[in-house]
């Protein structure tokens, strides 16, 4: 199971799934990481936006009725076809976890969470098939935005804070300290429960909306869910 929506703690309980997992990819990683710096993150946003937007032409594919949303129904074709085999309970869990507004369906932004939710919580179908989603380029992608989340969450702790994120902002030039105000709209884009943590599917929506899928724009203000 990947969360239990009969629980009204089904998105904390995710979550604490999801930071399991990130404390395992943080120790397996044996503090190696391909980013150094914040700027080096940034530096990988054109990348970053083109390798996503691909994602694109499978919803749409998917959004039979071309409202710009997927239905629990369309998604569960969507996850068939591309060999996600997860239970009915598992995919209306995520679905409703990933609804951030509420609508009943899935859009582009949320659709890309999901699938990077799937795979990182999923495990590989058999022990001959490591592959976890039938799309080796989608599968790096996913990768490199775990291996974000992990330069960021320098205790290792599985989720981030506001020490983490002064840490990774400061990393590059310690002698020129990012601007406070800076370092707090930064996290409080992703922290949208106000708890002072911020979990990996929190922080998946704010590193989408600074990419720019949508548009040109980096960093730029991440919307709030409504629930």
């Amino acid at each position: 199971m990947l969360c239990c929506r009969d629980s009204t703690n089904k998105y904390s309980r995710l979550d604490a799934k999801l930071e399991k997992k990130m404390v395992e990819v943080k120790r397996a990683s044996l503090g190696r990481s391909n980013f150094k710096s914040i700027d080096s993150i940034i530096m990988r946003f054109p990348q970053f936006r083109e390798e996503l937007k691909k994602i694109r032409d499978v919803f749409e594919q998917y959004d039979e009725d071309s409202n710009g949303t997927i239905d629990l129904e369309e998604l569960k074709k969507c996850l068939q076809k591309l060999e996600l085999h997860l239970t009915a309970e598992e995919i209306e869990d995520l679905f409703h976890s990933c609804d951030m507004d509420g609508s009943e369906g899935i859009q582009f932004n949320e659709f890309i969470v999901l699938l990077c939710l799937i795979y990182l919580l999923k495990e590989p179908s058999s022990s001959h098939n490591t592959s976890k989603i039938d799309s080796p380029q989608l599968e790096a992608t996913f990768d490199t935005v775990i291996e974000v989340f992990s330069f960021l969450d320098k205790n290792g702790d599985g989720k981030l804070n506001k020490t983490d994120m002064v840490k990774a902002l400061n990393e590059a030039s310690p002698l020129e300290k990012s601007p406070a105000h800076v370092t707090r709209t930064r996290f409080k884009e992703m922290d949208w429960s106000k708890r002072g943590k911020v979990s990996f599917r929190e922080f998946l929506f704010a590193f989408i909306d600074w990419v720019g899928i949508d548009t040109n724009e980096e960093m730029s203000p991440v919307r709030s869910p409504s629930k």
